[in-house]
């Protein structure tokens, strides 16, 4: 794939001129990029990450974890008891993310009208969007060879109890079955951005740069008129380049932190005052139950099944999702530390796993603070609250299914040794490093909305000061979407890439 990287400049500064120049290579910026160019506009397309082809993955958690992910896989929240997982890499999070495809739920998109003011996004406008996207990217229901006994059990459990299982949608085509999504597809059978929207955006006139970090994006103070970036060595983190482009359109997508980030450090696009507010990002957290048979819960496919029982408001506020990473990253969210976290990692391979995403608050705040970026973000009390229902019905789930033990996702060992002891959940503390908690779906730092002086952008994506600035990833979404969020990101992507096309004049093009 033709993809212009730091050991490929020559010279000390580098320019372009292009229509449109797009910041960020994920869910957001590959889509829009390939849906320009398939009509004809010039797009420059750059990416802070390196370029690794799928040749280079190696199924080694620690090792693709520092070259894929942002901060090697460590960037957390200010108070340091969130770990906020991101790629950052030449196809974002699509290349590092579980694959589950679930479209957002009619009610959230019903509430960002009634809420924020969003016009033309109700699941009916969406509808043909959410067709072309899963269809491109081979989006199906798991079928019985990719559900694993982590899954099956969790299907036992929930079907026991009385509640909504299902399989889970994904990404995926003719999967291979290893479980290492996360570490990246070394088969390119997961049709992240790497293998799909950016090669065929390619194909279409697109120039990529990787290794590329966007420094400002520049203005007449009415329009933006380009951006400045440097070019890094990738091990060294030397500047090798400057790199400046002028476009008439700039479409930022580096995601929910760094989008307001670039934006903040530019000084625009700000006159809400909500550039970096609003953050969210579904704080999960993995309930295990040990078995006396030998489940081997990281064998198969990464994720199987799903429960939608919670999923609404009104029901709870959660998901519960089936699925396991290798021994490795397992052992690694185990609580303990010492002989306590030995004895419990002697059971591992009787172990299951189930990870609940909670439906949070956009309570949070992303800033800069002496030019480094800061992700304030602490869970409130009605979130807690969601969580110990959410880490309730995840016991509930494996001592259904046969559970002899149940861990709870706390730092200090608590484990409940039957039904009886449910009401563990109740007292289980829950201040800042009480719990083991992952982020996988930052969100909401840009928000969309009708009111200028309440939302950054418009419902086309727009932002409100700037006319042919366009953000376009998951930091636009008003309130979190209880799901994970890539098919989401894609649909925005693509409806706003739809709305440039018809409609250039309205972005300088």
């Amino acid at each position: 794939m033709n993809v212009i990287q730091a050991k490929d400049q020559k010279q000390s500064t580098v320019s372009e001129t292009t229509d449109v120049v797009i910041i960020g290579s994920g869910a957001g910026g590959a889509v829009v990029a390939y849906e320009l160019a398939n009509t004809g506009k010039k797009v420059v397309l750059l990416e802070a990450g390196p370029y690794v082809p799928s040749t280079e993955f190696n199924e080694v958690y620690s090792a693709m974890f520092e070259r894929l992910y942002v901060d090697g896989g460590g960037q957390v929240n200010t108070d340091g008891d969130i770990n906020i997982l991101q790629g950052r890499c030449l196809g974002g999070s699509t290349v590092v993310n579980a694959t589950i495809a679930l479209r957002t739920p009619s009610w959230i998109l019903e509430s960002w009208k009634t809420q924020h003011g969003v016009e033309g996004m109700s699941l009916a406008d969406l509808a043909p969007v959410f067709d072309r996207v899963e269809k491109r990217l081979y989006v199906h229901v798991n079928a019985e060879s990719e559900i694993n006994r982590n899954s099956r059990l969790m299907q036992q459990g929930c079907e026991k109890l009385g509640w909504s299982v299902k399989p889970l949608p994904r990404n995926i085509h003719n999967c291979a079955l290893t479980g290492y999504c996360i570490a990246g597809c070394r088969y390119d059978r997961k049709q992240s951005m790497l293998v799909t929207y950016i090669p065929w955006a390619i194909e279409k006139g697109a120039k990529v740069y990787a290794d590329t970090e966007v420094e400002r994006i520049e203005s007449d103070g009415k329009r933006a008129t380009g951006v400045s970036a440097v070019i890094r060595d990738p091990k060294t983190r030397e500047v090798v380049s400057r790199l400046n482009v002028k476009a008439k359109m700039v479409v930022l997508s580096a995601g929910a932190i760094q989008s307001p980030i670039v934006l903040l450090r530019s000084g625009i696009a700000n006159s809400s005052d909500q550039v970096g507010r609003n953050f969210a990002c579904h704080p999960s957290v993995n309930v295990v139950g040990v078995f006396e048979e030998e489940v081997r819960a990281w064998e198969g496919a990464l994720c199987g099944v799903y429960s939608d029982e919670f999923d609404h408001e009104e029901k709870g506020g959660f998901l519960l999702e089936g699925g396991a990473g290798d021994p490795y990253l397992f052992a690694q969210g185990l609580p303990g530390v010492g002989n306590e976290l030995t004895e419990l990692s002697k059971k591992i391979n009787h172990m299951t796993s189930l990870l609940e995403l909670v439906h949070d608050r956009n309570v949070g705040r992303v800033s800069l603070k002496d030019g480094e970026k800061h992700i304030e973000y602490r869970i409130e009390a009605h979130d807690k609250s969601r969580i110990r229902k959410a880490v309730k019905a995840g016991a509930q789930v494996w001592f259904a299914a046969g559970a002899k033990q149940v861990v709870l996702p706390s730092i200090k060992p608590i484990v409940l040794n039957g039904e009886k002891e449910l009401g563990l959940v109740d007292a289980m503390p829950m201040e800042p490093a009480d719990l083991r908690i992952t982020s996988y779906h930052p969100q909401g730092t840009c928000r969309m909305g009708g009111d200028k002086t309440k939302a950054v952008v418009n419902s086309r994506g727009q932002s409100h000061d700037l006319p042919n600035l366009v953000v376009a990833d998951a930091s636009v979404i008003p309130s979190s979407v209880m799901v994970n969020t890539q098919i989401t990101t894609y649909t925005i992507a693509s409806h706003f890439a739809d709305l440039i096309n018809a409609e250039p004049q309205r972005y300088n093009l």
